[in-house]
């Protein structure tokens, strides 16, 4: 953006560039070595949609996962978060927050929300609760008009009782659906200050404003002899969409944003003391378009598909850094690479060690950043869907090829798109994919759309670079544990963050 001096940039999980495809044997190692993996307790779940969406859940990142400011903060950091939280707040009361950010790590969270930003907490843009779609009600009327009709012409005998618990059944289904979207603000847009509800709905048309200057409050008061160090993580509430309308303008607040950080580090001499990261989680949300068919989808480019799919749509997204004096200006890596690569980078600069009772899926990018390698360590690269596998990314050390195979894709909607708008996303559960065997295989190096996938008479060594993949898949898939169960994601009345009382919708002014 125009308020970064890119210093450098690279791009998260984009593959080399490469002019010629092909393996040789060479590439194809007879074993893989098995490695001893700590158990993943983090969030991952195999029921649909694989995330949370109530903010009365009690499931959330267990306590005993180590984060980048966990380890800042061991290091002396005064650490914050600011902005989406969406990994858990209570367990077994509407107080004892004890997924909160300050149970791992963070200092303050200053200002945020602890859910998604959904379309909901938007006047005027609908709901991505479509309960309706899923109420039986074309159904309902067919059976009541047939039975109407038969009874009019003498076939059945409809009893008054009958048709009234029919109609009354309807009734309360339609005023059950409408009550929970109307009330869906008042349980979800819920705008936090540490351990405190501020605002509930919170208003999002100057959120980013808010949370801007929290983040630059953040460096300028905490900066100190006693804690000369900070550690600000600050991910935007911004929705998964861009390109025009709205979200046109939320680019521009995004690099507004951007801009006032910067400026702040540079006012305060910070610049050569201050490694600066700004990427994205996923690619554009392509299903987005509100109620009132106001169209808010971006676009992947050549990418296929985008989020909520491991498709290179939905994965390949840019990432920028700034670090003047320790990383070359300019330097572009284009290397296959990911942000579980952040925390062995900020535990590394931080001066700390990892933690040795678990193996660490992501690396340090510092060599690649600074030029003293030319390739990722990322050899493979595992691409989960809830906690199913699925796609795996092999690049051969001694290869121009990236491989990526796919056990199963979504099914999209219509069939000739790369979207499903049935859905409002695209989901990894049965019933909603289409599972392949052999599974779907491209060279990215030679096909970055992932337009055709290849065969055996296509690509002479198709089956020895799925046995190297599934080798490594099989061993991987046995470190991942489902955690998000039903009961962990179901709404809990007594969970739910409220600044007032139940009665009063939860209802509260704009924190000032």
């Amino acid at each position: 953006t125009p308020n970064i001096e890119a210093d450098s940039a690279h791009r998260g999980s984009e593959p080399l560039r490469s002019q010629q495809g092909g393996v040789s044997h060479r590439a194809i190692p007879d074993t893989i070595r098995p490695v001893q993996r700590h158990q993943d307790k983090g969030v991952a779940g195999d029921l649909r949609p694989g995330v949370f969406i109530f903010n009365a859940a009690s499931g959330g990142l267990p306590s005993q996962e180590v984060t980048f400011a966990k380890i800042a903060k061991q290091q002396g950091y005064k650490t914050a978060l600011i902005g989406k939280w969406h990994l858990g707040l209570n367990c077994e009361s509407s107080e004892d927050h004890c997924h909160h950010p300050s149970n791992h790590g963070f200092d303050f969270f200053f200002f945020g929300i602890p859910l998604t930003n959904l379309r909901d907490c938007q006047p005027g843009h609908g709901t991505v609760f479509r309960i309706y779609k899923y109420l039986p009600y074309e159904t309902v009327a067919i059976v009541l008009l047939t039975a109407a009709f038969l009874h009019y012409r003498g076939v059945i005998t409809v009893s008054r009782g009958l048709l009234g618990i029919l109609l009354s059944l309807s009734a309360t289904a339609t005023c059950l659906t409408v009550g929970f979207i109307m009330m869906i603000p008042y349980l979800y847009c819920v705008l936090t200050r540490d351990h405190r509800v501020v605002e509930q709905p919170f208003t999002s048309e100057n959120l980013t404003q808010r949370m801007t200057h929290e983040a630059v409050d953040f460096v300028e008061l905490e900066l100190s002899d006693t804690f000369p160090a900070v550690f600000l993580f600050h991910p935007s509430a911004h929705s998964h969409v861009c390109c025009h309308g709205i979200y046109g303008d939320a680019v521009h607040e995004v690099d507004w944003s951007v801009g006032q950080i910067m400026q702040t580090l540079d006012r305060l001499n910070l610049r050569e003391n201050t490694l600066v990261y700004l990427t994205s989680d996923q690619g554009a949300h392509l299903e987005e378009i509100s109620d009132g068919r106001e169209v808010h989808r971006g676009s992947n480019g050549i990418y296929k598909a985008g989020k909520s799919t491991n498709w290179e749509g939905g994965i390949r997204v840019p990432g920028t850094l700034r670090w003047p004096g320790n990383i070359p200006a300019g330097r572009e890596v284009d290397e296959p690479t990911s942000n579980m690569d952040l925390f062995p980078t900020v535990v590394k600069l931080s001066g700390a060690s990892g933690p040795e009772d678990r193996v660490i899926d992501g690396h340090d990018l510092m060599d690649l950043l600074q030029g003293r390698v030319d390739r990722s360590k990322h050899e493979f690269l595992f691409h989960y869907c809830n906690a199913y596998l699925n796609a795996v990314r092999w690049h051969p050390q001694n290869s121009s090829s990236v491989w990526k195979a796919f056990y199963f894709t979504p099914d999209f909607y219509p069939e000739n798109g790369t979207a499903c708008f049935h859905t409002h996303a695209c989901f990894c559960t049965p019933g909603f994919v289409t599972y392949h065997d052999p599974p779907l295989l491209f060279d990215l190096s030679r096909d970055q759309s992932e337009s055709t996938p290849l065969t055996p008479s296509t690509e002479p060594a198709f089956y020895s670079v799925l046995a190297v993949m599934e080798e490594a898949a099989e061993q991987h898939r046995g470190s991942v544990e489902s955690q998000m169960s039903a009961l962990n994601l179901m709404w809990k009345p007594w969970l739910q963050p409220c600044c007032s009382t139940l009665s009063q919708l939860c209802q509260c002014q704009q924190d000032q």
